[in-house]
Parts: C-alpha cells; sequence; structure tokens
C-alpha cells in the first residue's frame, strides 16, 4: 500500500518542486544566464544507501531547457553531471542541511554545469517575503515573513543547541 502512495504522490510532488525551483531561478536573470549554455543537458542526484523502511524517491534528474529552467526527467536518462550524497542516515542529513553544513557529495561528469550549479547553490535564494506580498499584501505579508522568519531562527538556533549537546558526549 506505501509504494502505491508512493507512485501516486511522488510525480506529483516532483511536480510542484520543479515549480518552486523555476520560479527562484526566473526571479533571478543571472541564474537563467549561468543555465542557458547547458540547455538539454541533464543533472542527477542519486541518495545512497536509504534506509529499506523508506519508500524508494523518484529519479531525481532534471534537464535544462531551452529558456534556461529545469524540468524533471521521468524516464531514466543519461546525465552529464551526477551528484551522488550519502543518505544513510537522513535525520542526520537534514540535520547538517538545516544547521547550513554541506553534506559531503561525489561529485562525477561536466565539471562548467557542477561550477554553474554549485554557484545557484551558494547564491540563489527565494524572495518569500516578495511572494506573500504579491499574495496577500504587504501589512499581512509582513507579519507572515516576521513570524516565519522567528521560526526559523528558533529551529535553527535549536538546531545548533542540540549538535553542540551531541558534540559534547561524555567520555569514560
Amino acid at each position: 500500500m506505501l509504494q502505491n502512495l508512493n507512485a501516486l504522490l511522488a510525480p506529483a510532488l516532483m511536480d510542484r518542486l520543479v515549480l518552486v525551483v523555476n520560479h527562484v531561478l526566473a526571479a533571478e536573470p543571472q541564474a537563467v544566464e549561468r543555465l542557458l549554455p547547458h540547455r538539454g543537458r541533464v543533472l542527477r542526484l542519486d541518495l545512497l544507501q536509504l534506509p529499506r523502511l523508506l519508500p524508494a524517491p523518484p529519479l531525481l534528474a532534471f534537464v535544462v531547457t531551452p529558456a534556461g529552467l529545469v524540468e524533471w526527467c521521468r524516464e531514466p536518462v543519461d546525465a552529464d553531471l551526477r551528484v551522488r550524497l550519502e543518505a544513510g542516515n537522513p535525520a542526520a542529513l537534514a540535520f547538517k542541511v538545516l544547521t547550513g553544513e554541506m553534506p559531503a557529495l561525489v561529485i562525477e561528469g561536466d565539471a562548467q554545469l557542477a561550477a554553474d550549479v554549485d554557484w545557484l547553490l551558494k547564491n540563489l535564494r527565494w524572495d518569500v517575503a516578495d511572494d506573500l506580498d504579491r499574495l496577500f499584501g504587504p501589512a499581512v505579508a509582513h507579519e507572515l515573513h516576521r513570524l516565519g522568519s522567528g521560526l526559523a531562527r528558533a529551529l535553527r538556533g535549536a538546531m545548533q543547541g542540540a549538535s553542540s549537546v551531541v558534540g559534547r558526549a561524555p567520555t569514560r
């Protein structure tokens, strides 16, 4: 049953993820310019050693479109850039990402595409406040952004606090 649910939900979630990524890319003309020379090239993310209890993720491969955006590849394709990520402990991986630590990656393939993807990861930011303003108007958007930012700071602080506690394991 879990596999059936995964088969139904995964494509819809991937489509929404691509919409968000493309929204962020399109908001930054320099990001689109960096991707344009790579149109037709494929980036693939492989999650290694996922726990068996978790449903298998969909294929995480994305082709750069002629518009300089990305499109999810639903079927297996050869990748021009392959990024492998150790995901044996998803909680620890999420913890690293939430605290701003970059997880260990194995990168193979097109060096220029890798450099441009690296630039995107380091420089692109979703302007949530601007999107909230367009949806709800300035007064509501300001309050929603303020509350969300406070929650994010609190979560980040809690994660860093937990990290320091875990790092100080008692010695015997």
